[in-house]
């Protein structure tokens, strides 16, 4: 009786792993950015594998709309959708350069229509609420409050505000420096409220998280280590219900919230820009969108036709 025939060898993974390379070490992207390409292209290459697909020569674009169609049929959002079409088209675009494929059969296929994101925002009064839910009587809560204020204050992301080190603080300027998407450094000033936290914190309490152990980092977790960006989350979900926010709230809320404030104030969108470390100005415009929601329910608050 004949044996059963070997398994294919399912050259996409193989691939994936020398693209991951790559964005990692020639495009300087972080670990989290590039684990996020990843997981896309593997729900990608699970679904084309399922089907007999086993390496980019046998790719067709029918076989990559099927697997559009799939996703819509499995309740996708088209923001989800569309990154993970973007992912596909970047990754093709790595084989073409290393010569694996001759096109991009991806080229041609447009991203779905995804509307105007508008990320949450908190108003000035819940960011007030949420900043003083942690309890400063404790240890922990000291520490959940300063890394809350640093956050908000800077408009960091959750990966920045986590990975922070002692000498990327200036205490005697009152500045950051951060360390943002593709290892671009940026400075931020740190506004008084959070200086004044964030002086107490280092004096006070961050030695006593520490006990014997060392470490660099500004918020140190256990043995010395830093919290981890899903240990974030939940510390400002669980203030976020006890301040009696909505409990979907993120850690980029904080960062889309510390943009809008500064346009509200009437900061220039250059500024803002160079604050969140965008690289295009194209980016950071979103937030006007948001701005002119602000200006227009002012607008219908205090004139007298409106």
């Amino acid at each position: 009786m004949d044996s059963p025939a070997p398994p294919p060898t399912n050259l996409w993974f193989i691939l994936i792993d020398d693209f991951i390379a790559h964005l990692r070490i020639e495009k300087g992207l972080s670990n989290n950015t590039s684990e996020a390409y990843a997981t896309d292209l593997n729900f990608f290459v699970s679904y084309v594998t399922d089907i007999g697909i086993y390496e980019p020569a046998g790719l067709t674009t029918t076989a990559i709309l099927s697997w559009l169609v799939h996703q819509k049929t499995q309740g996708m959002h088209a923001r989800t959708i569309s990154r993970r079409l973007s992912s596909l088209r970047s990754f093709f675009n790595f084989l073409r350069m290393e010569r694996i494929v001759t096109v991009n059969p991806v080229t041609t296929i447009q991203n779905p229509k995804t509307g105007l994101y508008l990320p949450d925002v908190l108003s000035v009064e819940e960011m007030e609420r949420l900043l003083n839910a942690p309890d400063i009587r404790t240890h922990l809560g000291m520490r959940d409050r300063a890394i809350l204020e640093l956050t908000y204050a800077c408009g960091l992301r959750a990966s920045e505000a986590v990975t922070l080190k002692l000498h990327q603080i200036d205490m005697d300027l009152a500045y950051l420096r951060v360390i943002g998407k593709g290892n671009k450094e940026r400075v931020t000033p740190i506004g008084e409220v959070a200086m004044e936290i964030l002086h107490d914190y280092l004096r006070k309490i961050r030695p006593l998280l520490l006990k014997t152990a060392a470490s660099d980092f500004l918020f140190p977790g256990r043995n010395g280590r830093p919290i981890t960006r899903q240990r974030f989350w939940q510390i400002l979900k669980t203030y976020a219900i006890q301040a009696g926010l909505k409990a979907e709230i993120s850690p980029h809320s904080l960062r889309h919230s510390f943009a809008t404030h500064l346009l509200e104030g009437g900061a220039d969108l250059r500024v803002v820009q160079m604050l969140l470390g965008h690289s295009s100005i194209t980016t950071t415009q979103i937030y006007t969108h948001l701005d002119l929601q602000h200006l227009r329910a002012v607008h219908k608050k205090f004139h007298p036709r409106a």
